[in-house]
């Protein structure tokens, strides 16, 4: 459980917190994958939210599920992609959040994800949370906590006692 302290200076920064869905760039479901290659291609991202015409999540696509379907035998054939969809390399094994989640659930979440999709109740993809965000939170937090919670003495490393 974290902290109400650590938890109310975090909240201070929760309206950057999420990336809100318009800033992220997505895949539809059923777009060729000749199309997903140059989306991921050209924002950088290693992955991206895919979704529905309803803009629900369906998944995530990653750069390497692209690039599997392009090889072959004789090495990478990008004329592979034309014979395939979004739909057919999606991963859809994704953990997601509620827009209405607690802080902890987020931040276990990011410790095995680079970003964790935020849905409405009825799917519809909101945004994504990020590491990186979460980060600059919690570097807030460490620099405010003192100035709101004074504590004393200082923070020193010690080594372990030797058995």
């Amino acid at each position: 459980m974290i902290s109400r302290a650590i938890e109310a200076l975090m909240s201070e920064k929760k309206d950057t917190m999420m990336i809100p869905a318009e800033n992220v760039a997505n895949v539809m479901v059923g777009n060729p994958l000749e199309h997903a290659f140059l989306v991921l291609s050209k924002v950088g991202y290693s992955k991206i939210p895919v979704l529905d015409k309803g803009n629900r999540f369906i998944g995530l696509l990653s750069l390497n599920d692209v690039v599997s379907k392009m090889m072959n035998i004789d090495g990478i054939d990008i004329n592979n992609l034309s014979k395939y969809t979004v739909a057919d390399v999606v991963d859809t094994e994704i953990a997601t959040v509620k827009e209405n989640c607690d802080l902890e659930d987020i931040m276990h979440l990011l410790v095995d994800a680079a970003f964790i999709p935020v849905l409405d109740d009825e799917g519809v993809f909101k945004g994504i949370v990020t590491r990186r965000e979460i980060l600059k939170a919690v570097n807030h937090t460490f620099h405010e906590l003192d100035k709101k919670h004074p504590v004393s003495g200082k923070f020193i490393l010690q080594p372990a006692a030797s058995k």
